[in-house]
């Protein structure tokens, strides 16, 4: 192959390639100017077409970021972990680092918001704050939370922290607090060396006032024994006896101990409890034990939109294909169908998905599905997507055939639909996404275009 002149190439852009795509020819009297091996054609558009694949990969990335972003805000719209969740857990992450300013700053936005959580909030922002040796805003921050949430679950933590900011402060206060670093180190070493020592010092700890990082440790090490006072105790937190929290940790080390009971208990704690994120966690140990029916139960029966939304997911999670595609068929909610296609994908059911995108009327669903299709693969999935763009109207919908197909890095498939396309919007779109693609096919029709 001819080389060519380096200071004669310029960059594919998009506005190029539309005058590209609207000028197909290219005077031929200007070749001898230009000398043959400038105008050496297919060394030309592989040049273009490597310098646009360059230059529009970072675009690209950025593309498939914004979807992402926007599927996953469509997914908290449909049920799973709201703004306030995500926010929230954010500031936990920032407290689990010490990251204190940081933790103060995002604590102060959702407790000065009232979302969900904010009696949390309030606590944590306190808790933060102490951690700064910032002693007067931390302990106005536990009066923020006596005053406004005066039946919350925090309030008993938020006294106990009181105490130990009061201390910390150099005030007398009655209540000894401790070091919390030396108590574990001595726990960790009693749990080592004498078991049954640490078992009675681990529940009071739990049981007594103190704080809700030193009973975090001492639940997880309790999770660990197999007697049966440490199990009571897990349990005992797991009903609701402490902070919200340290209540969810609790169904978690339930539902992960493999006892013999676990089930009776984590079915109970589900018909109990109030709090939605209890609930979840239950769930979640629902599926872990294998438990397919309760968590179908709750996804056909759960009242709560976040509760059926989550069983919804972990039934994809067990690969509960036949009862996902029941749900499908019988649920009237758009939004409620768009969860359970979701996780039919996740649950590898692509001739399910494949009959969604062939025969689902709402357009929004088709694309989904044609998305799902594309992420999935396999020839079997491409087969349906042609079939698909050869018979659907919506252009959308075809746009996103483009897009899902791309995903398979199959030219010849993109150029045959180039070829046939008459949409001039549809056919710059896939010009743009053969551009892409170093397959033969592709650039053979790039060579085309230019010619």
């Amino acid at each position: 192959m001819k080389t060519y002149m380096p200071s004669l190439v310029r960059p594919i852009t998009p506005a190029l390639l539309a005058a590209l795509l609207a000028v197909p020819s290219v005077a031929r009297a200007q070749a001898p100017a230009l000398g043959d091996a400038a105008y050496d054609v297919r060394g030309q558009v592989e040049a273009l077409a490597s310098a646009f694949r360059d230059a529009q990969v970072q675009l690209e990335t950025q593309l498939n970021a914004q979807r992402r972003n926007a599927q996953g805000r469509q997914e908290n719209k449909n049920g799973n972990e709201s703004q306030w969740d995500v926010a929230y857990e954010r500031a936990r992450q920032a407290i689990e680092r010490a990251q204190w300013a940081q933790a103060v700053q995002q604590f102060t936005m959702l407790a000065q918001a009232k979302a969900p959580r904010a009696d949390a909030a309030t606590y944590w922002r306190a808790y933060a704050l102490d951690k700064m040796d910032r002693h007067a805003d931390a302990l106005a921050a536990v009066g923020e939370l006596l005053k406004a949430f005066p039946s919350s679950r925090w309030v008993v933590d938020g006294k106990a922290l009181e105490l130990q900011v009061r201390q910390r402060a150099g005030q007398t206060v009655a209540v000894e607090s401790g070091d919390d670093e030396l108590k574990l180190l001595a726990i960790q070493g009693l749990q080592q060396n004498a078991p049954e020592r640490a078992l009675p010092l681990l529940v009071k700890v739990i049981n007594d006032v103190g704080s809700l990082r030193l009973k975090e440790r001492a639940l997880f090490v309790l999770a660990q024994s197999a007697a049966p006072e440490a199990r009571a105790t897990i349990e005992k937190v797991a009903t609701g006896a402490s902070n919200p929290e340290l209540q969810v940790k609790a169904v978690q080390y339930i539902a992960m101990s493999n006892q013999p009971g676990r089930m009776t208990v984590l079915n109970n704690l589900y018909a109990a409890a109030s709090d939605l994120e209890v609930k979840r966690q239950v769930l979640r140990g629902f599926a872990m034990a294998g438990d397919r029916q309760r968590v179908l139960t709750a996804a056909q029966s759960e009242k709560s939109p976040e509760l059926r939304t989550e069983a919804v997911r972990q039934l994809g999670m067990m690969g509960a294909r036949q009862e996902l595609w029941q749900m499908y068929q019988k649920e009237p909610a758009v939004e409620v169908k768009e969860v359970i296609l979701n996780s039919l994908a996740m649950s590898g059911a692509t001739p399910r998905v494949a009959e969604i995108a062939t025969s689902e009327r709402t357009p929004a669903l088709r694309i989904k599905a044609v998305r799902h299709l594309g992420m999935m693969g396999g020839d079997s999935g491409a087969e349906t997507l042609l079939n698909i763009y050869g018979k659907e109207s919506d252009v959308q919908v075809r746009r996103a055939v483009i897009e899902a197909l791309s995903f398979h890095n199959n030219g010849d498939m993109l150029v045959n639909l180039a070829r046939k396309e008459t949409n001039p919007e549809l056919r710059r779109e896939l010009v743009r996404r053969l551009s892409f693609s170093p397959s033969p096919a592709a650039i053979e029709y790039l060579t085309e275009i230019l010619k």
